[in-house]
């Protein structure tokens, strides 16, 4: 092959490689968003059209992996989340968003689960996302605090718990009907805010 020949080559290889990344990107937001962060990567590289060993030489496994599209995966949904919350001047309306709309996305990614329970704490994006959502649960039970809207006992270490054990339950027990889910959600709230 003459040097124009190889020199012309070396920009198709790099598309393909880019092409290769992309597919790979998308089958991972796809699979994790439906089945979680520990999906078979067999399964990420089956429906990205690449091989098992494509995954590890593009972003060296799993962790580079999530690494790569954690961000769109659960940071797109978590921060606005925060910043709705953010948004709403009364403290009890802001604490009853807030909870909902974070059981609403547990509900229906399961990939946020395994953000919550810390599944790949390897992963510093996720254990960032972790932080942002830990600070703002602490903003957001001094202020519902402050305005009288919580139970006096009720403490920013009980809604992590909280949000936690409902996180083990949906990876552990499964999905309950979504109707009983929600009717659960005004339970919980119901259960923490302040006897008039």
């Amino acid at each position: 092959m003459s040097a124009t020949g190889e020199a012309g080559s070396a920009p198709r290889l790099r598309a393909d490689a880019r092409r290769n990344a992309d597919g790979i990107r998308r089958a991972a937001i796809d699979a994790f968003q439906g089945k979680g962060l520990s999906v078979p990567l067999e399964e990420v590289a089956a429906a990205a059209g690449v091989s098992k060993a494509t995954i590890f030489n593009r972003f060296g496994g799993r962790i580079g992996l999530i690494e790569a599209v954690i961000e769109d995966v659960v940071a797109t949904e978590l921060q606005p989340i925060i910043d709705r919350a953010r948004a709403i001047d009364d403290a009890a309306e802001r604490l009853a968003a807030y909870i909902a709309d974070i059981r609403d996305l547990q509900y229906r990614q399961t990939a946020f689960v395994d953000v919550m329970l810390q599944t790949y704490p390897d992963s510093p994006s996720l254990v960032e996302l972790c932080h942002v959502g830990g600070a703002f649960n602490d903003e957001l039970v001094a202020t519902a605090r402050a305005a009288g809207v919580l139970r006096d006992d009720f403490t920013a270490d009980d809604l992590h718990a909280l949000l936690r054990d409902n996180a083990l339950a949906l990876k552990h027990a499964g999905r309950p009907a979504r109707d009983d889910y929600d009717r659960r959600t005004a339970f919980v709230l119901d259960g923490i805010r302040a006897k008039a």
